[in-house]
């Protein structure tokens, strides 16, 4: 039985003979306009779709009938042979072209997703869910074209218009079918895993690269539900969306869709049991701590920063292994980077714990440093006001005996010479909190500051001292030859 309807259901080589259907479409139109005027415009439309879509699919159904005029015994064949129906794709380029055909499909469509929304207990047969799976993959699954834009994938320029199908209004409706499909109780899960299975998922994740945000969003909750109703599934879910992120961080550092994937990530993490298992941590240390390395990392950053935390509030231990990570990727020639850097830190820090933190604090401290010296003001803002969180003020004054001079010179330093007025006053207004703190330390920290500087004046002097002498030396030799010979500046 079976086997007979797959050999009813139509080809895909002959779905996808776009000229062979529009010329039957044409000729069909042109034999009705020469035909009586007396026939209603409902009879032309079925006459018309009737020259491209194909007859009917099951027990001499016709596609075209309303769920409502059969009865319930034979409602599962009409939904079979609607979506036969559906597999016939259209080119949504020209807005034109099949105008009467897309119509149809479009009401068919709209027809199969109230059906399924409120198909009652009627549980879905194999055939169906068949049916369904070729329709979806005939419709959705598909090769992009190349990006107009010059950079490809993602973009870090936040100006950039989003690429927008002409297809979706088509597409939006094959989404939510899909959806609903998966999401309904009607759905055996143990007999759809073996239509909706790796490839099938496979393809799925290859369409999250489409340039249509609103596609991505669909993809993104239809992956979420297939996540959940098929557990057989989620190893190799995971499995597949790590390697986009390989490919993504270590190949091309062009993909549209990681802050979707990201996101998805975030409630799989939610989900994660404890302890965690080492393929997740190993998740953690190979996949998300690479991705603050791509240029584009705004785009995604705020879903990123969602994981991380996750992972730590599950497990603290890891709380040192990320700052680890974020410091041997720190963006030192990147300033818009560095700032989202500091504010990731601040995240992880609000709930770290005193040990993770002791471990971490000397490196971690000695960047923060740089960053208040940076020329950049709003790096060396941000990296300051790290200094207005409580929990931030309460690790550093357990261990400031460390931290404070390690700090103390890029404060030094900062109060001294910086060229922005914002950042003197909030250097004076830490290094006040800091005596406030611990006078004594404070004191201490600044006499050595200046044996430091002593010495390091001392040594600068000797350096140009032996150069200035190097040149004398030079300058008594004669030149012979090609020898490389020491000119003083000259004076201007």
């Amino acid at each position: 039985m079976l086997k007979n309807i797959l050999n009813k259901l139509p080809r895909k080589s002959k779905l996808d003979s776009e000229g062979d259907l529009s010329r039957s479409t044409v000729s069909g139109i042109s034999h009705r306009q020469q035909g009586s005027s007396g026939v209603s415009s409902a009879a032309a439309k079925r006459a018309s779709a009737s020259a491209v879509f194909p007859a009917s699919m099951v027990s001499g159904i016709e596609p075209l009938v309303p769920f409502k005029d059969v009865p319930n015994s034979e409602k599962m064949n009409l939904f079979v042979s609607k979506l036969s129906l559906c597999c016939v794709t259209f080119d949504f380029g020209d807005p034109g072209k099949n105008i009467v055909e897309k119509d149809v499909k479009r009401r068919t469509l709209f027809e199969l997703v109230d059906f399924v929304a409120c198909g009652g207990s009627m549980k879905f047969s194999e055939p169906a869910i068949l049916a369904m799976c070729k329709m979806c993959a005939i419709n959705l699954f598909r090769v992009f074209p190349p990006n107009y834009r010059a950079n490809g994938g993602v973009s870090e320029n936040d100006d950039d218009e989003p690429v927008f199908d002409p297809a979706w209004p088509h597409l939006q409706f094959v989404y939510e079918l899909l959806l609903k499909f998966i999401s309904s109780s009607c759905l055996d899960s143990k007999i759809a895993k073996k239509y909706i299975d790796h490839s099938f998922i496979s393809k799925l994740l290859e369409l999250f690269d489409s340039d249509d945000p609103r596609e991505r969003d669909c993809l993104k909750t239809i992956l979420h539900r297939i996540y959940g109703k098929f557990m057989v599934h989620r190893p190799f879910i995971r499995k597949s969306m790590n390697n986009i992120f390989y490919q993504f961080v270590f190949e091309t550092e062009k993909h549209n869709g990681i802050a979707e994937l990201l996101e998805i990530f975030g409630s799989v993490i939610s989900g994660f049991a404890l302890p965690l298992k080492e393929e997740h941590k190993m998740f953690l240390w190979r996949v998300l701590i690479p991705l603050h390395k791509p240029k584009s990392m705004a785009v995604y950053f705020q879903h990123l920063s969602y994981c991380i935390t996750l992972f730590i509030e599950k497990e603290p231990k890891l709380a040192s292994i990320v700052i680890s990570g974020l410091l041997k990727y720190w963006p030192v020639t990147n300033s818009q980077k560095e700032v989202m850097f500091l504010g990731e830190l601040e995240e992880i820090l609000e709930v770290i714990n005193m040990v993770e933190f002791q471990r971490i604090m000397v490196q971690l401290f000695w960047r923060i440093g740089c960053c208040i010296n940076s020329l950049h003001f709003q790096v060396a803002e941000r990296a300051l006001y790290l200094w207005n969180n409580d929990h931030v003020v309460n690790l550093i004054a357990h261990n400031r005996q460390v931290i404070l001079p390690i700090i103390f010179p890029a404060l030094d330093k900062n109060a001294q010479s910086h060229w922005n007025p914002a950042v003197i006053n909030l250097t004076h207004n830490i290094r006040k909190m800091f005596l406030e703190m611990d006078e004594k330390l404070f004191l201490s920290c600044h006499s050595h500051f200046k044996e430091d500087e002593v010495i390091l004046n001392v040594e600068a002097e000797k350096r140009k001292e032996a150069w200035k002498q190097l040149e004398r030396v030079a300058s008594l030799k004669p030149v012979i030859g090609n020898t490389a010979v020491l000119v003083s500046p000259l004076m201007t």
